[in-house]
């Protein structure tokens, strides 16, 4: 994606090593993201002090790792600022104002309007406050434990928050809630599927405005599509017990996730994105 020398967004908090809570609240954009971590991370790397004088390896690499954190922080507004051009667009011919949501980037965890934050659930949306949560140390895991990295996966991450705060806007995200305490679990497990999908059908729009503007570049959807694949239920699941509970799917299968985000890549029409009345769910 070309990014480099555009418009940052403002809307941003930035509370990088401010520290913060241990439990996490709510899901976002992998849902069972955490159970996968569990399983698979083991524990948190650090460790072991130098002996002085020397300012050697562990020095180094952690000026390299901020200095890619501070990269990343930057990609990652210029994709907020893009999603707020392109939201603000399509409002604006609907006849309606886009309140842009806030992106807060922190480390480890913090508090959200819908609780704690952690690292180890995901990116996150809250729609108690309209803010994105990211911890930039996802997009690691996501290149390296489940082969889903590029530039443009990245994107694709901070267009399905948004694509929440679309519909938290539309009220989508309210019903919702008001049937989760009429719902049984599988049952309201298979509402939250078709609005993940739906995130996802909007990060496609997404994709499709970005296209427009000449910002893609080779690769990049197919990026985004390795990505979805990825962090479907039925993949995360297997790789974290060997087996898949389909009941249990909250966000959707990988093929469902990739087809929802192509789907809206290739419409670009906001109003082919019905996960909820769609015959293929």
């Amino acid at each position: 994606m070309l990014w480099q020398g555009r418009r940052e967004s403002g809307n941003v908090e930035d509370r990088r090593g401010m520290g913060g809570g241990t439990i996490a609240a709510g899901g976002g954009i992998i849902g069972v993201i955490a159970l996968v971590l569990n399983f698979l991370l083991g524990g948190g790397g650090g460790g072991g002090g130098s002996q002085a004088p020397a300012p050697t390896s562990g020095r180094m690499e952690s000026q390299e790792t901020r200095a890619a954190e501070d990269q990343l922080s930057r990609f990652v507004k210029v994709v907020l600022a893009d999603t707020e051009d392109t939201w603000a667009d399509i409002f604006k011919r609907a006849g309606e104002t886009y309140p842009a949501p806030t992106l807060v980037l922190f480390s480890g965890s913090t508090q959200s309007g819908c609780g704690y934050a952690s690292a180890q659930t995901g990116p996150f949306y809250c729609p108690g406050d309209q803010k994105l949560y990211v911890d930039l140390s996802f997009y690691d895991e996501l290149r390296s434990r489940f082969g889903g990295g590029g530039d443009f996966a990245m994107a694709y991450v901070v267009a399905h928050e948004v694509g929440h705060h679309i519909q938290t806007l539309m009220g989508t995200s309210e019903k919702l809630s008001r049937l989760r305490q009429r719902l049984s679990e599988s049952e309201y497990n298979r509402y939250s599927v078709m609005m993940e999908l739906q995130a996802d059908y909007y990060a496609g729009v997404f994709a499709h405005y970005q296209k427009g503007k000449g910002y893609l570049e080779e690769g990049d959807i197919e990026e985004a599509l390795r990505a979805a694949n990825a962090i479907g239920d039925d993949n995360l699941q297997k790789q974290a017990q060997g087996y898949a509970v389909p009941e249990s799917f909250t966000h959707g299968t990988s093929a469902q996730r990739m087809y929802w985000f192509k789907k809206g890549y290739e419409s670009g029409d906001l109003n082919q994105g019905d996960t909820f009345n769609s015959p293929d769910l």
